[in-house]
C-alpha cells in the first residue's frame, strides 16, 4: 500500500492525482489576517474621528444665523430695541446650569443602550426649530410688542434647551471617546471645526440675505434647521460602543443628581476652583469683546470697514492658536501650563492694547487684536483641555456641564460688565479713552486672579478621580 503523505495546512491530501506534484508552501495567514483587520479598523476609527466634526460645524453654523444675522435684522432692519434684544440673547446662557442635569442625566439614563448619540440628536433638533421659531416670530410679531415678547421668550428659551442639551452632550461625548493626552487635542480640534462652519455659515447667509426680506429670512432659517440636523446624523451614530456605555451608566446612576452635585461639584474645591477660574478667564477675556469696534472707532479714528475687520483679525488669531495648539503646544506643554502661558500673554496683550490708545497708533492695534485672539484661543484650548482632564467615563456629563455653565456665565458676565464699566466711566469722566483703558485694566485684573487661582490646580485631586475605588475605565 503507498504511504499517504500527512495533510498539508490547506486541508488537501498529497495524493496522485489529487494535489500539486510540488510541496506546498507553509503560508500562516492569521496574523496577515489580523494586520488587515486591524489596519481596516484604524482606518474606521479615523473616519469616524472626521465624521464627527460635522457636528461642531453645524453648531457654529446655528450660532452664525441666531447670534449675528438675527441679531442685525432685529437692531437694523426692524428697529427693535437694543435692550430687549439683548434679553432674549441672554436667554441661552442663563439656561446653562442645566447642562449639570443634562449631563448627569444622560450619564446614567442611557436610550437604546446609548449614553450620548440620542441626547445629541434630540437636542439638534430642538436647536432647529427653535432657530425657525426664532425667525418666525421675528419676522410676524415684531410690530406688536407683546406677541413680541413672548414669542421671542419662548423661541429663544427652545432654542436655549436644544443648544445646551446638545453641546454638552457632544463635549461628554468626546471626554469619552478619546483617552489620555488625546481628549485635549481632539477638543480642541474640534473646536477648530466649529470656527470652521462659523465663518462658512457666515458666507452663506451673507449671500442669502444680502437685503433683508421676509421670505428669503425664514428660507434661510428653514435652511439651517435641516442643514443643521443632518449634518448631526451624519456625524453621530455609531460612535459610541454600547456595552461600555451600559456598563458606566450603571455606576453613575448608584447616586441622585441631588447627592453627586452635592457631593462632586459644590464640596470638592478643586472643581469650584476650575469654576472660578474659568468664569473669570472668560469675563476678562471677552469683556471687550463686542467693544473692540467701538474703541477702534470713538479712540483711534477708524471707519467702519476698518473696524469691521478687526473681527477677522481675532478670528484669525484664535483659529491659528487653536489649530497650533491641537497639534503641538498640548502635547509639548500640557493643558494647565498652556492655560497659564495664555493668560501671561493675554495680560501683556491687553496692556498693549491700552498703550496703544494713549500713543494713537491705529495699525498697531490692528496687530493687537490679533494677538488678543491669539491668547484667546491659547487660553481656550488650555482651558478646555484642563477641565476634560476633570472628568471620568462615568461623570464625563455632568463635570463637562460644569465647564460649559461657567463658560456660558463668563460670557453673560463679561459682556454685560464691559458695557456697564464703558458707560460707567465715560458718563463721569466724558472721556473714551479713560473709559476704554479703565476696561482693560479690568480684564488684566481678573486674568491675573485666574492665573494665581489655576496654580492650584489639581484634577487628580478631585472627589470625582476617587470615585468608585478610582477606577476609571476608559
Amino acid at each position: 500500500m503507498d504511504t499517504v503523505e500527512p495533510l498539508l495546512k490547506d486541508g488537501c491530501a498529497a495524493l496522485p492525482g489529487r494535489c500539486p506534484a510540488e510541496p506546498a508552501l507553509r503560508v500562516d495567514t492569521l496574523p496577515d489576517r489580523k494586520k488587515d483587520m486591524n489596519v481596516k479598523q484604524q482606518a474606521m476609527e479615523v473616519a469616524n474621528h472626521f465624521r464627527l466634526a460635522a457636528f461642531p460645524m453645524a453648531y457654529g453654523l446655528s450660532g452664525v444665523l441666531v447670534g449675528s444675522t438675527l441679531n442685525r435684522v432685529m437692531v437694523a432692519e426692524l428697529s427693535l430695541p437694543a435692550t430687549l434684544v439683548a434679553f432674549f440673547f441672554a436667554i441661552p446662557l442663563w439656561l446653562s446650569p442645566l447642562r449639570l442635569w443634562f449631563g448627569h442625566r444622560s450619564d446614567g439614563h442611557p436610550i437604546l443602550g446609548r449614553r450620548r448619540e440620542p441626547y445629541l440628536l434630540a437636542g439638534t433638533l430642538v436647536i432647529g426649530c427653535g432657530v425657525y421659531s426664532i425667525a418666525w416670530v421675528t419676522v410676524h410679531t415684531a410690530a406688536r410688542l407683546p406677541g413680541l415678547l413672548a414669542g421671542g421668550v419662548a423661541a429663544f428659551l427652545l432654542y436655549g434647551l436644544g443648544r445646551n442639551l446638545a453641546h454638552n452632550s457632544y463635549h461628554a461625548l468626546v471626554a469619552e471617546k478619546f483617552s489620555g493626552s488625546q481628549r485635549g487635542r481632539a477638543m480642541t480640534l474640534y473646536e477648530v471645526a466649529t470656527l470652521i462652519g462659523a465663518v462658512a455659515g457666515a458666507g452663506f447667509l451673507g449671500r442669502a440675505m444680502e437685503h433683508y426680506e421676509p421670505g428669503r429670512l425664514l428660507q434661510a432659517a428653514s435652511g439651517v434647521a435641516v442643514v443643521v440636523f443632518l449634518l448631526t446624523l451624519v456625524a453621530v451614530p455609531g460612535q459610541e460602543a454600547k456595552a461600555p456605555a451600559c456598563q458606566r451608566a450603571g455606576r453613575a446612576r448608584e447616586k441622585a443628581f441631588a447627592q453627586v452635585f452635592r457631593e462632586l461639584v459644590l464640596a470638592d474645591p478643586q472643581v469650584r476652583r476650575l469654576f472660578v477660574v474659568v468664569v473669570c478667564t472668560f469675563t476678562g477675556t471677552l469683556a471687550q469683546d463686542v467693544l473692540l469696534e467701538p474703541y477702534g472707532a470713538l479712540v483711534l479714528g477708524l471707519s467702519v470697514g476698518q473696524t469691521t475687520r478687526l473681527t477677522m483679525f481675532w478670528g484669525l488669531g484664535v483659529l491659528g492658536a487653536m489649530l497650533l495648539c491641537g497639534l503641538l503646544l498640548l502635547r509639548w506643554l500640557g493643558a494647565l501650563r498652556l492655560m497659564r502661558l495664555g493668560l501671561v500673554l493675554s495680560i501683556l496683550v491687553f496692556s498693549g492694547v491700552g498703550t496703544v490708545g494713549f500713543m494713537g497708533a491705529p495699525l498697531a492695534f490692528r496687530w493687537m487684536v490679533l494677538a488678543l485672539g491669539f491668547c484667546a484661543g491659547l487660553t481656550g484650548a488650555g482651558m478646555l483641555s484642563s477641565a476634560v482632564e476633570f472628568t471620568t467615563p462615568e461623570r464625563a456629563g455632568l463635570l463637562m456641564g460644569v465647564w460649559g455653565m461657567a463658560n456660558m456665565l463668563g460670557h453673560a458676565t463679561g459682556s454685560l460688565l464691559g458695557g456697564a464699566i464703558v458707560d460707567g466711566m465715560r458718563l463721569a469722566t466724558g472721556s473714551a479713552l479713560a473709559a476704554y483703558t479703565s476696561l482693560f485694566a479690568f480684564e488684566v485684573a481678573l486674568l491675573m486672579l485666574a492665573l494665581f487661582l489655576s496654580r492650584s490646580l489639581s484634577p487628580a485631586r478631585t472627589s470625582v478621580h476617587q470615585e468608585f475605588g478610582g477606577l476609571t475605565p476608559e
